[in-house]
C-alpha cells in the first residue's frame, strides 16, 4: 500500500518528499475536500516533485462537462499523474458517467490518469459508492477513492464496516480499478487500511502538526512512511 500525501504548496511538498511520501497530492484543505489548488501552484509543486514522485492533482467537485475537461486538460498538460474529482452536486449516474468521461477526454491525451471520489459520510453512500464502480470502469477512470466530506465529524474507519470496505475494494479491484482510501485516516488506520485491500492510503491531517489546515510536518510523514513500509 502506498502513501499519499497532500500539500498545498511547494513547501509542503518538500517536507512531504523529505518525510518519504510516494505520491504528493496537490490539494486546497480550505477548500474541501478536493480542493483544487492554482494551476501556478501545481506547477511549482510539479517542478519540485516531477521525475522523484508521482504528482497527483484534486479537481474538487465536478458539475459542467466543459468545465471537467477543461480542467483536466490543464492539470494533466502540467504533469499530474492522476487528477482526482468527485460527484456531490451530481444529480443522477448519468451525469456521473458523463463527467468521468469529460475528465478522461481531457487527461488521457497526456498520459494522466482519472480518479473518481466517493464520500462515506453522504447519506446515499452505500448505493452510490457501489454504483460508481461499475460506473467509473465503463468511463474509463483509473481508479476510485472513498473519502468524507465533512473534515469536522468522523473519520472514513467510523463510517463504513471493514468487512463491507473490503468488499467495496475487491468489486473495484475486479473492475480494474485501483483503489484509494481517505478520510481523517490517523497512523492507527494504516493497517486497518491495508488489510481492506487499498492501493493507497490518503493522508493530510495526520502528516500536519496541528490538523488538516496546519503545515505538513517531516517528522509526521517519516512515521507514516515507516509504518507504511512496515505493512508491505
Amino acid at each position: 500500500m502506498q502513501l499519499l500525501v497532500s500539500v498545498s504548496d511547494v513547501d509542503e511538498a518538500q517536507a512531504a518528499l523529505l518525510g518519504g511520501a510516494i505520491i504528493i497530492d496537490a490539494k486546497d484543505p480550505l477548500l474541501g475536500a478536493l480542493g483544487a489548488v492554482s494551476l501556478d501552484v501545481f506547477r511549482g509543486i510539479h517542478t519540485l516533485v516531477g521525475g522523484i514522485r508521482p504528482v497527483s492533482a484534486a479537481l474538487g467537485d465536478a458539475v459542467d462537462e466543459e468545465a471537467t475537461e477543461h480542467a483536466a486538460r490543464a492539470y494533466a498538460g502540467a504533469g499530474a499523474g492522476f487528477v482526482k474529482i468527485g460527484f456531490a452536486q451530481s444529480a443522477d449516474l448519468q451525469q456521473t458517467g458523463s463527467l468521468i468521461e469529460a475528465a478522461v477526454r481531457g487527461a488521457k491525451p497526456a498520459g494522466c490518469g482519472v480518479i473518481a471520489a466517493t464520500y462515506a459520510d453522504h447519506a446515499d453512500a452505500s448505493a452510490s459508492r457501489h454504483q460508481l464502480v461499475t460506473v467509473a470502469a465503463d468511463a474509463g477512470a483509473t481508479g476510485v477513492l472513498i473519502d468524507t466530506t465533512d473534515k469536522g465529524g468522523p473519520g472514513l474507519r467510523s463510517l463504513i464496516a471493514t468487512d463491507v470496505l473490503t468488499a467495496w475494494v475487491a468489486a473495484a479491484h475486479d473492475a480494474g480499478l485501483i483503489v484509494s482510501v481517505a478520510g481523517k485516516l490517523t497512523s492507527d488506520d494504516l493497517a486497518w487500511a491495508r488489510d481492506c485491500g487499498a492501493d493507497i492510503a490518503g493522508i493530510r491531517g495526520a502528516a500536519c502538526i496541528d490538523g488538516r489546515t496546519s503545515r505538513i510536518a517531516v517528522e509526521n510523514v517519516r512515521l507514516l512512511r515507516a509504518l507504511t513500509s512496515s505493512l508491505a
